[in-house]
């Protein structure tokens, strides 16, 4: 008896080893697999809506997926990202800095009740806010060209950086789920979203409603964008009354902002231009 119950012991940690290798490998058959051209976006799609299905993505924001198309810009842009190796005067000058020096001033002054306002909550000046305002939309007025989900979904199907943005599609489709973005939003090539270019994580972690009217619209909402970028700020580790130029206390949120230094100087040279 004690030979036969041993037996079936080691049959039963046999057959829980043969099972868990079956669910493993029935697991990765079923894993959405990324590629490196259109053609088998289509097929991806599927096998990821069934992951976000198991994850709690609704109906509505899955049924959004299969408008999406293979962004062949936003492929184009990612590989051919060439302003951030200029020098810095080149970048001030591709980007306007000059021209966003002079407009900033205007609109801080047009805008002076909000901007207080967003420095006594967060401790962020108007100056910074206003410099990453006018690099990213020219203060609202291009939001870009492109479908934010298929721009996402694109890159979180493309081999280059799938894990990152499978991340910011899921919160993509988050957004969509609880209202404050729609499925035909248009954006930047790489999914940016509203007047300060948000990724989706972003605007899920950091996006603040900041017109009080229950929702988050980066896009229409001038204080909904800038409040949240105040809130990026100060969530990357924004003190305040501390400078913001290389080498002063705040500098590292700029830094937490874009990884380009030429960007992130850019930022305390027209910022400091505009506070004065």
């Amino acid at each position: 008896m004690a030979l036969l119950a041993k037996s079936r012991s080691k049959m039963a940690v046999a057959l829980v080893i043969l099972a868990t290798g079956m669910l493993a490998a029935t697991g990765n058959a079923e894993a959405a697999s990324c590629g490196n051209n259109a053609a088998g976006y289509t097929a991806w799609v599927q096998q990821f809506k069934q992951e976000a299905a198991a994850r709690g993505i609704s109906g509505r924001a899955l049924n959004a997926l299969d408008e999406t198309r293979y962004a062949t810009k936003t492929i184009s842009a990612d590989r051919n990202q060439k302003s951030f190796k200029l020098s810095l005067d080149q970048f001030m000058q591709k980007r306007g800095g000059q021209a966003i020096i002079n407009r900033g001033k205007s609109i801080k002054k047009q805008n002076a009740k909000l901007f207080a306002s967003l420095e006594q909550r967060y401790g962020v000046p108007a100056g910074p806010l206003i410099a990453i305002w006018g690099m990213e939309t020219g203060f609202g007025n291009f939001l870009g060209n492109q479908n934010t989900l298929s721009a996402v979904a694109t890159l979180a199907y493309d081999c280059r950086r799938s894990a990152y943005f499978t991340e910011q599609l899921y919160a993509a489709l988050k957004l969509i789920d609880r209202g404050d973005l729609s499925p035909s939003a248009i954006g930047a090539a790489h999914g940016e979203i509203g007047q300060t270019q948000f990724l989706p994580a972003n605007v899920l972690k950091f996006g603040v409603d900041g017109d009080g009217n229950g929702h988050i619209d980066m896009a229409r909402s001038k204080a909904d964008a800038l409040a949240s970028t105040a809130n990026f700020l100060r969530g990357h580790g924004w003190q305040r009354g501390g400078g913001y130029q290389p080498g002063q206390v705040n500098f590292g949120a700029l830094q937490g902002w874009n990884d380009a230094s030429v960007y992130q100087r850019a930022i305390a040279i027209i910022g400091k231009e505009i506070d004065g």
